[in-house]
């Protein structure tokens, strides 16, 4: 497989996600949850015009290209000029409502002043290894590319002009494939289509249909015909106006704030980005459980990274804030009611990331955070939605993950308590009894273990966000249920104690006297934008506290780069650590705004705004010499900080 770093557009539907270059190459069709199963390897398409070869449309020099979405929809077209034959080709990409069909459709427009006979190929190659073997046959005029659980039948309503199933790519660029054999163990290969002549002036279509199918849902082959059948009748146009109408409803039914007025630049790609976001987060949503990818796969073979298309439930709080605000507020819920019951750990804790459906995915290292973050999250949606009975539901979740986060305080401070039961539970499972052996934390970055002033903040916050709901639910308990009562003041009282605890903790251990300013953990003084945290989102110290303003000082002395942006944190190594992150410079426009200084937070925000790509997706990290996307476009995390820092 080769590596494909930037998805440039996002586009999907129902249960695919799929992913493109700015030049309209599908890079990913992801099926049937947006982590689940990559499935493209290469999907490369072109012409063959006149006597020419092989003519890539997204990678030829004489081409020109332009791409946009229609407005407020998840619609991607791709213009693409080719100034020497001077034939213009429109491809269109989107995922229907109700069935798992993406839909490829290409207008052809002669441009010329001499005929063009047009022939269209498209080159297929599926991800396989020696456990997921891929077949290939041609079937019912379709591509039929198969392995042990699934198959992907790629077709069109126009008759296939030739296919070719083995050795496709020695003879592809010649644009003449030929195969006698109707099945074949490849997979990689190839079909084409006659467009015929075009005169000049002339336009012609055609479309294609990917239709993924996982094997489990028995069929018979008649069936199964009779279904692709129906989709070669589908009336596309109508169709297109379908989605493009489910999809301005939805960016309308889900805007939490008024639009700016589009008077000037700055202020379209605001209203692009705020959009764009509205659009993205129900791709990255496994629509069954509530989980939230933290972005679309970008490295698959994990060249550069452990990868992304999992997720963290500390990330995905940060998303379910912004769901909040743009009131998707069921899938928030689902979220926290399915996803976070079903992936807790028995002692309480939550592991540090996990795959859609709830299976727990490859992890390095346990984050007290992620736990400490899902009891905050609880209590930020509670404030949105004012449901007690959501609280209930998710009480008991709450409850002992509460508890595991005493047991890590227990810890920190050199306690024991013998008679805990979640303490030895934690034990058990981490094979020791030597508290000085008990699992050291990960920061939020996954890349120091030890104790950190990040994720102290979160403890402190959920111990805050469980009193406050203890508050709203003891009075339904009192007259009937004594011994939850006794239960709940028994863990609020421990809560009391260990916010103190962690107050003190952080002022006499996190807090450097030659600078006056808090520190990150305790092994090092390096400067970390996280140290926010203790103002944004966890309210520990106020904004314009002269310890807090010291650190924001020596975070704008050590971080901020020429360009506005913001480092994550001094000596960051991962992909070169020297580009701004659009997450960091939403945090610190955050705290701006927090702290009452309206204009150091718009230039923080202008700094985001001005780096987003043309189609407004927010990238993990900036270059500072381009100002451009350098590394994950579309990261959710960072659409998340946008859309909570404008509501």
């Amino acid at each position: 497989m080769k590596n494909k770093y930037n998805n440039d557009a996002i586009i999907g539907g129902k249960n695919i996600t799929a992913s493109y270059t700015k030049t309209g190459e599908l890079l990913r069709v992801i099926y049937p949850m947006p982590d689940f199963r990559s499935w493209i390897d290469e999907f490369l398409t072109g012409v063959k015009i006149n006597d020419s070869g092989m003519i890539y449309l997204h990678q030829d020099i004489n081409n020109q290209y332009n791409q946009y979405y229609t407005e407020n929809t998840n619609i991607l077209h791709t213009e693409i000029f080719n100034t020497y034959f001077k034939l213009w080709i429109k491809q269109t990409d989107f995922v229907l409502l109700k069935n798992s069909v993406l839909v490829k459709k290409y207008q052809f427009e002669n441009r010329n002043n001499i005929d063009l006979n047009v022939n269209f190929l498209v080159h297929a190659k599926l991800l396989s290894n020696f456990n997921n073997m891929v077949g290939s046959q041609i079937k019912n005029n379709a591509l039929v590319q198969y392995c042990h659980d699934y198959e992907l039948y790629t077709f069109s309503k126009t008759n296939l002009l030739s296919y070719q199933l083995n050795d496709t790519r020695e003879n592809i660029t010649s644009g003449e494939i030929f195969d006698k054999d109707y099945i074949g163990m490849s997979c990689d290969s190839s079909i084409s289509y006659d467009i015929g002549t075009i005169k000049p002036g002339e336009k012609k279509e055609l479309v294609l249909y990917l239709y993924f199918r996982k094997k489990e849902e028995k069929i018979t082959e008649e069936e199964l015909n009779k279904q692709i059948n129906q989709i070669k009748k589908l009336d596309i146009e109508k169709e297109e106006q379908v989605v493009e109408k489910y999809w301005k409803k939805f960016v309308k039914d889900h805007l939490g704030m008024t639009l700016l007025p589009e008077t000037t630049e700055f202020n379209k790609k605001l209203n692009r980005i705020y959009q764009r976001s509205i659009l993205l987060f129900p791709l990255l949503i496994n629509e069954d459980t509530g989980g939230v990818v933290a972005a679309v796969e970008i490295d698959e073979q994990m060249t550069k990274c452990g990868r992304y298309s999992y997720c963290w439930p500390r990330d995905a709080v940060f998303v379910t804030k912004a769901l909040d605000c743009i009131k998707m507020t069921k899938e928030t819920e689902k979220f926290y009611k399915i996803f976070c019951k079903e992936t807790q750990s028995k002692n309480g804790m939550w592991e540090q990331r996990f795959y859609t459906d709830c299976r727990l995915a490859p992890c390095w290292g346990y984050q007290i955070d992620e736990t400490a973050s899902v009891i905050h999250g609880v209590y930020e949606h509670y404030k949105v939605v004012k449901q007690e009975k959501f609280l209930k539901d998710t009480y008991k979740m709450c409850e002992n993950a509460a508890k595991f986060l005493c047991i890590y305080m227990d810890n920190i401070l050199g306690k024991r308590d013998q008679s805990d039961v979640v303490k030895k539970e934690i034990e058990e499972t981490y094979h020791t009894q030597d508290r000085t052996k008990l699992p050291k934390s990960y920061d939020l970055w996954e890349m120091h273990e030890g104790v950190h002033l990040y994720s102290l903040s979160a403890i402190y916050s959920a111990f805050q966000a469980m009193k406050e709901i203890n508050a709203i639910l003891k009075p339904g308990y009192e007259q009937n249920n004594r011994l939850k009562v006794e239960s709940m003041n028994k863990l609020e009282a421990k809560m009391v104690n260990y916010q103190e605890e962690i107050k003190k903790y952080i002022n006499d251990n996190l807090y450097d006297e030659s600078t006056k300013s808090f520190l990150r953990n305790l092994n090092d003084k390096q400067t970390d934008i996280s140290q926010l945290g203790i103002v944004v989102p966890f309210n520990i110290f106020s904004p314009k506290e002269k310890k807090v303003q010291n650190t924001v000082e020596k975070i704008n002395l050590t971080l901020r780069t020429y360009t506005g942006g913001y480092l994550r944190f001094e000596d960051d190594h991962y992909c070169g650590g020297k580009s701004p992150w659009p997450i960091s410079t939403l945090w610190m426009a955050m705290y701006y705004k927090k702290a009452g200084e309206k204009r150091k937070a718009k230039e923080c925000l202008e700094f985001v705004v001005n780096t987003a790509n043309e189609h407004g997706f927010l990238a993990e990290q900036v270059d500072n010499q381009t100002m451009a996307p350098s590394w994950v476009n579309a990261l959710g995390w960072a659409h998340a900080m946008f859309i909570a820092y404008l509501s």
